[in-house]
């Protein structure tokens, strides 16, 4: 079976960045399977082909005839479901690396064809598995200027057409350094003990590292280590690029607890972190941001591994939550990495 690069990455950010626990790469739709909501299906194909083909002329559908020919040739490059107790998430990602960036034949047809499978897409998860709320991503490290010009305003006008027919799909682009940024530095911020073989990228960069760490130590025991100063980190792991696509739990294990371990907080601060008020004002928790590692067994309310500060070990608080408009703790976590940032 031909194995993507990019598929493998984008297995591994589902899993470990949006906390998928169903990841399925190469999704096709099967023959056999019953098709719901084909009434509405025909009036939104026809809604987005008209709006694409009267603003810019555009045949978005012009190789399939009917929806039932669009919705055979579907097929999604990484599917991922993340199943909550009052949700379940949907996210399928389309990626394609051209190395000379992004190019289906000419300017146009690159457009189309991206529009053709954010759709398609679309139609596949509401047809299939009767979701009406997904985000679709489609995701290149390269795309060049004038085509992700003409892309931009086109992908926002799909999210226009599904909103205001009554469906809550995200369409989205990820591209360039945003591909860096949004993608590739959140999963490896977050690939720390992951060690299951079939995440081809992940044991690849793991690979790397091995050999990359060694390097910089053989480096270093060569030098006068009483005046070599620490190398600095492959990236800022406090940039709100890094981590703006990490869920909340996440957020705060990755970067609020690397930023405790590493001297981002005064000894007073981490005193005031052990008592209720203090967490309760600074992160909107119900419970002390830290608690002593003293305990055999792992307190209620607490992550299981203990993090390091200043030679004492604690347990850091995993009741974090953010949801619109009601119990949100990402504001509070957010203001206090940007204020302690060194």
């Amino acid at each position: 079976m031909k194995i993507e690069m990019g598929e493998s990455l984008f297995y591994s950010w589902l899993r470990h960045v949006k906390e998928c626990q169903i990841v399925q790469t190469n999704w096709k739709v099967s023959s056999q399977w019953q098709l719901s909501n084909a009434d509405a299906l025909k009036e939104l194909m026809a809604l987005v082909d008209n709006h694409y083909s009267q603003k810019y002329g555009y045949a978005i559908f012009k190789r399939n005839a009917s929806l039932s020919q669009l919705l055979q040739q579907g097929e999604c490059d990484v599917l991922g479901i993340s199943i909550q107790p009052d949700d379940m998430k949907y996210y399928a990602v389309d990626v394609a690396f051209h190395e000379a960036g992004l190019n289906y034949g000419s300017r146009d047809t690159t457009v189309m064809k991206v529009l053709e499978k954010c759709a398609r897409t679309a139609f596949c998860l509401h047809g299939y598995l009767s979701t009406r709320e997904a985000e679709i991503i489609f995701a290149s490290p390269k795309i060049n200027p004038a085509v992700l010009s003409d892309l931009t305003p086109c992908i926002a006008e799909m999210n226009e057409l599904f909103a205001n027919s009554g469906y809550d799909f995200t369409f989205r682009i990820i591209a360039n350094e945003e591909y860096n940024d949004l993608v590739l530095k959140p999963i490896l911020l977050v690939s720390d003990g992951i060690a299951d073989t079939s995440e081809l990228f992940l044991r690849s960069y793991q690979m790397y590292k091995m050999f990359s760490d060694a390097k910089t130590t053989a480096k270093r025991t060569k030098s006068d280590t009483s005046t070599t100063k620490a190398e600095s980190p492959e990236y800022d792991y406090t940039d709100a690029d890094v981590y703006q696509e990490l869920k909340i739990g996440q957020l705060a294990q990755k970067v609020l607890g690397r930023m405790l371990c590493d001297g981002c907080a005064s000894d007073e601060e981490i005193e005031a972190m052990q008592t209720a008020e203090y967490s309760k004002q600074q992160f909107d928790l119900q419970y002390p941001l830290l608690r002593l590692a003293t305990e055999s067994e792992t307190p209620l309310h607490y992550y299981a591994k203990p993090i390091e500060i200043n030679g004492t070990c604690y347990r850091m608080c995993c009741e974090w939550f953010e949801k619109k408009g009601a119990n949100n703790d990402r504001p509070y976590l957010l203001k206090w990495i940007e204020e302690h940032k060194k």
